[in-house]
């Protein structure tokens, strides 16, 4: 048992006691504070590692995304409703595996379990290039690779969220969060604009191909990390029961089961861009796949410069409840603007603020998260955090393209921002009622919410 240092506050002590039994005390003590920093993260080997890779996978990555959109509207003859269903596809597997692959994540090696993981998304990617390439690609294929890119996505969100804690431990998370948010967001500006003018030139099948190439610098990065170096919380042994365990910790804390709410409204109705801008740039203002990717990448730029944002705060100090609330509004309000932008360069112009909302509400609710929930349970709740952000995709892909198809292509952007909106406003009420995000604090061996005065003293803080 921790020993009471002499003139230390109460607070103090139980501060300790509570990381001493989460784990958190695993991470080096003895070394000076270093400087906050934008890339305080990168000082982490074993991060710098993972966040190269992240820098050629994620451009592959959208790449893909770009062509593979391109080529299922070839298929369909620009249906939307056919886009749509790709989508559903892709993300139908979140829905039957993300809480399970949460509680895989909490058991194994995670850094074993991303590698197996990479080497199944790049061999998924191989298939696809080499049929379209070969000129054999069919529709069907298509959607039966989407959905075998949806299972390795719904194994691998949870396990590569959860494991960046274990890379750079518990102090580093926000800051973490926020580079690879930042690295993702990169891509989303180089990716598309590469595969916009490459489709023209080569066709789609050579971008599969390209990010099949790409997941070897991720699978390179994770086989050179040392694991003897990485913050690892307590291990979580096989026992019935795991999953029942994860909900019922996220639903005895109201704070989380407003976050998740306000993640899955605004995920599923207002973050519909892959699905979206596919049918603007197509339906709306008449261009071709150059024309889309550049909307792409107008969106990526404020997405990036959002997670640069986010870095420097994530150096600084925790994420606020009152900035995810202020950037899911802004998100809908802007997008609710953008829909009725009326010529091609205005619409895509609106596309920057509402990159730099969404990635300032995305990164702020991940980190929120695990921030927040001790780390024994942290491959769990993201595993529920995974399957409400992405796992209302099967319903929004088919109903954006429903949406287009029936009042406008500019349908969903109106329709999504509305709801984001209601939503924010909504889940700022109840959190203010039942006092904002709290800590979970042990005693006696279980996990309690600490007591009111103190859950409202931190709110304070937060907001």
């Amino acid at each position: 048992m921790r020993s009471r240092t002499p003139g230390q506050p109460p607070a103090a002590q139980a501060e300790a006691a509570t990381e001493q039994a989460t784990g958190a005390a695993t991470e080096p003590e003895h070394k000076p504070e270093p400087k906050a920093s934008m890339f305080a993260s990168l000082r982490v080997r074993n991060y710098r590692l993972f966040f190269s890779g992240q820098v050629i996978s994620n451009i592959g990555t959208w790449m893909q995304r770009i062509a593979q959109d391109w080529l299922v509207f070839q298929l369909s003859g620009n249906n939307p409703v056919a886009l749509g269903i790709a989508v559903m596809l892709q993300f139908l597997p979140t829905l039957m595996l993300s809480l399970w692959a949460g509680v895989l994540a909490d058991r194994v090696d995670k850094r074993k379990l991303c590698i197996a993981i990479q080497s199944g998304i790049g061999v998924q990617a191989l298939v696809l290039g080499l049929l379209d390439v070969g000129g054999i690609v069919t529709l069907w294929q298509v959607y039966v690779l989407c959905f075998v890119l949806g299972i390795f996505s719904s194994l691998d969100v949870p396990a590569r969220q959860s494991f960046v804690a274990e890379m750079v431990g518990r102090k580093q998370i926000s800051n973490a969060v926020a580079l690879n948010s930042s690295v993702f967001n990169m891509a989303r500006i180089v990716g598309p604009a590469i595969a916009g003018f490459a489709i023209t030139w080569v066709g789609t099948g050579w971008m599969f191909l390209a990010n099949a190439v790409s997941t070897l610098a991720v699978i390179t990065g994770l086989l050179l990390m040392n694991p003897d170096q990485l913050f690892r919380g307590p291990a979580v042994a096989r026992a019935k029961g795991q999953l029942r365990e994860g909900l019922a910790y996220v639903r005895g804390r109201s704070d989380l089961v407003s976050l998740m709410v306000l993640v899955f409204f605004v995920s599923t109705f207002g973050i519909t861009f892959f699905t979206s801008l596919a049918i603007v740039a197509g339906n709306v203002f008449g261009t071709q796949a150059d024309g889309y990717g550049l909307l792409s990448t107008l969106i990526a730029v404020g997405t990036f410069t959002g997670s640069l944002m986010a870095a420097r705060r994530g150096a600084r100090g925790k994420p606020r409840v009152r900035l995810l609330l202020l950037a899911a509004f802004s998100l809908g309000a802007v997008e609710f603007v953008a829909a009725f932008m009326p010529t091609y360069l205005a619409f895509g112009i609106a596309l920057i603020p509402l990159g730099f909302a969404t990635i300032t509400f995305l990164n702020t609710a991940n980190a929120l998260v695990q921030t927040s929930v001790s780390p024994e349970m942290r491959g769990r709740v993201m595993g529920l955090y995974v399957l409400v952000l992405i796992g209302g995709n099967p319903i929004g892909g088919p109903m954006v393209g429903w949406m287009a198809d029936t009042f406008g292509g500019r349908s969903p952007f109106y329709i999504g921002g509305v709801i984001s909106v209601i939503t924010a406003v909504a889940c700022a009420i109840v959190l203010a009622r039942r006092g904002g995000m709290t800590r979970p604090a042990r005693l006696a061996g279980l996990r309690v919410l600490s007591a009111r005065g103190e859950r409202a003293a931190r709110t304070r803080r937060a907001l």
